[in-house]
């Protein structure tokens, strides 16, 4: 089943990834077409891309285990949504505390 998290891995190692497999991920998960239509855009069959979308995910969510980029990136982005929230509650200070801890962990 597709996710966020899905895009998001792509979007993050996808790069890491061969091409082909790259660009069977992308047209599965950005483009959101089927297995079968990429079977045929690809002159494959459909238990070829079905293989080639496991093995590729699989490498993803691996590289994420081991990296931990999307894990941090979003607890960037809790902290500058919550300083955010902070100035506009015109707390200021409290808000730079939260962007002084962001400095930190970065």
């Amino acid at each position: 089943m597709k996710s966020v998290e899905d895009g998001l891995l792509l979007d993050f190692y996808g790069n890491l990834l061969t091409d082909k497999t790259r660009s069977t991920l992308e047209l599965y998960l950005d483009d959101d077409l089927t297995l079968a239509e990429i079977a045929d855009t690809e002159n494959i069959s459909r238990q070829g891309v079905h293989d080639t979308v496991k093995r590729g995910m699989n490498q993803l969510r691996e590289y994420e285990e081991k990296l931990g980029l999307i894990e941090k990136f979003t607890s960037q982005m809790a902290i500058i949504n919550e300083a955010i929230e902070l100035i506009d509650d015109n707390d200021p200070d409290g808000a730079k505390a939260l962007l002084e801890a962001l400095k930190t962990e970065i």
